[in-house]
Formats: structure tokens, sequence, C-alpha cells
């Protein structure tokens, strides 16, 4: 018998996947959703800037709300990690080394990996809000914090400006040793932040991060934004030529299609801004575009 063949295949279940599967299911779509069960969504202690929950929720939440959502109207899923991904004919071959699936589209909501701090309880630290990995999503509740920005310094003081929205005690700990430049300098002034030395080591301490320096000094903060940069998981596409920007994430047209015809792409692996809101705008803008590009599918 022949291999059946996927109207679509979505590779990633966080926010935006599994929007695109809702949306794709509804549109009576014959569709599978592939995830590894790594949500960068996971890691959000409280979301309080995602619409319809005023008084925040957590990620893993958020995440199960989605999955009843898409379950609810007949989404196949399986666990797996896709490895490979050939392009033929009649569309796509995905593979994760044992199985294989042919799918006429591709829907990639892959997301990115953040790099993180050298910190023993890291994860911990993340999920008490120690350390923090979205000023855009949640300084607001950093506000009045001492926070430090941990990152090369020519892009952490631009961070820590931004950051002085929420706080008048916001401190940059370069991971290079670019610190003492006076054009540097000068931007930390201007932008009403302090420019520190790179720390030698970072600790948790009484549910706070401390930084210890070369000097003997140490600096108490009670948020740390590290920005050291994201991974962008966009090596499926980027294997076939997919267009990327200089970050590694995917360029998408107004359709969220990448520059491989039939490769769509949604939420953090794009290049756009990394927001759940964003992911979700995008899978619904995605999931129309590849229904209305499939053969019709009247009932």
């Amino acid at each position: 018998m022949p291999e059946e063949i996927l109207d679509c295949l979505i590779v990633g279940a966080g926010p935006a996947g599994l929007t695109a599967a809702t949306y794709l299911a509804r549109f009576r779509r014959h569709i599978l959703l592939a995830d590894a069960g790594a949500s960068r969504a996971r890691w959000i202690p409280a979301s309080h800037n995602c619409p319809g929950f005023p008084f925040g929720v957590a990620g893993n939440e958020l995440l199960a709300r989605f999955r009843l959502q898409a379950q609810a109207y007949g989404v196949p899923g399986v666990r797996t990690r896709i490895t490979q991904l050939d392009r033929h004919a009649e569309g796509f071959t995905a593979s994760d080394g044992e199985r294989r699936w042919h799918a006429r589209t591709v829907m990639l909501a892959t997301g990115v990996v953040d790099r993180l701090p050298t910190l023993e309880g890291v994860e911990d630290a993340i999920a008490s809000g120690t350390v923090r990995l979205c000023a855009v999503c949640d300084a607001y509740e950093a506000r009045d914090d001492v926070i430090g920005v941990l990152g090369p310094a020519d892009s952490a003081v631009g961070h820590a400006a931004f950051l002085r929205t929420f706080s008048r005690h916001v401190c940059v700990l370069p991971t290079d040793d670019t610190a003492l430049d006076e054009g540097l300098q000068r931007r930390a002034t201007d932008g009403g932040v302090q420019l520190w030395p790179a720390p030698r080591r970072l600790e948790l301490v009484d549910g706070v991060c401390q930084a210890h320096f070369a000097d003997g000094r140490r600096l108490r903060l009670e948020t740390l934004y590290p920005v050291l940069g994201a991974d962008a998981q966009s090596g499926l596409a980027a294997a076939l030529g997919a267009r990327m920007d200089d970050e590694g994430a995917l360029v998408v047209d107004d359709h969220l299609q990448t520059s491989v015809p039939g490769i769509y792409a949604i939420g953090d692996v794009v290049s756009a801004l990394n927001q759940i809101s964003v992911a979700v705008g995008h899978a619904a803008i995605a999931a129309t575009a590849v229904h209305r590009r499939l053969p019709p599918n009247h009932c």
C-alpha cells in the first residue's frame, strides 16, 4: 500500500505549534504534531502579559490548556525529535532516525534554546524569577529591583538602558573585556546604568544572585537578566537552503512561508519579537495560508 501523505507536519508543540495544529484540525486537514517536549514556554514561572490571563499564568499550565484545546479536535501527536527533512516532488519526508513521515507541507515551530549563564541551580533560579529570560515579558515584575544584565558589554548596555524603565538600579555585568572602553562608559552613563567589570563567578545566596569580582567586591542582584543570545532551531529548514538572518532565525514572507516553498515557520524560530502573542498570531496566519494552498477538501 502507498505510504500516507499528511497535509501538514507540524514540528514543535509550544504555543505556536499547538495553535497551528488546532487551526488546521478545525480546517479538517490531515496533520501530525511532532514534539520533543522542550518548549521554551515551560520556563515561564508566571506570564502576566499573556492575553486572557489577568492574574498571570505559568508556562506549563498555559501549554496544558493549548494541548487540551488541540486534543478536543483530535490532533494526533508523536513525542519525538525530527532530525532530518528532505524535499521531493510530492512535498517532504521527515525522519527521527527510525521512522519517516511524508507531508505536502511542513510547519516549523521549533523555537530557540537560550544560552544560560554558568550558575549552579540556574533552573531553580528561573523558576523563582531570580533569573529572567525576557525583559519584554516580565521586567514589570522586576520593577524597583536591583537588576543585573549579563552579556557582551555592547549589547548588555542597550538592554540595561531598556530596563531603566522599571528600576533605577540597573547594572551591566560584561562577559568580555570591553568594560573600560570609553564609548561604552559614556553610553552607560547616558543610559543611567552602572558598568561593572566582568564577574569572576555567580552564585545563588538566599534567593538572590550574588556576583563576585576579582577585586573582592560582591554585588547582590535581586534579578539577573542574561543576554547571552539564543540558538534558533532552524537547522531542518537551513539544510534545504532556507534564508536566515544574522542570528540564525528563519526569514519568512507575509504568510510565514520560508524561502523554501511549502515550509512555513512560526514562533521564536522566526526573525521577529519572541512573544507568546506573536507566536499565536504567526500560527493563525500560517495555518490559514497552508489550508488555502492545499487541494480543496470539500465534504
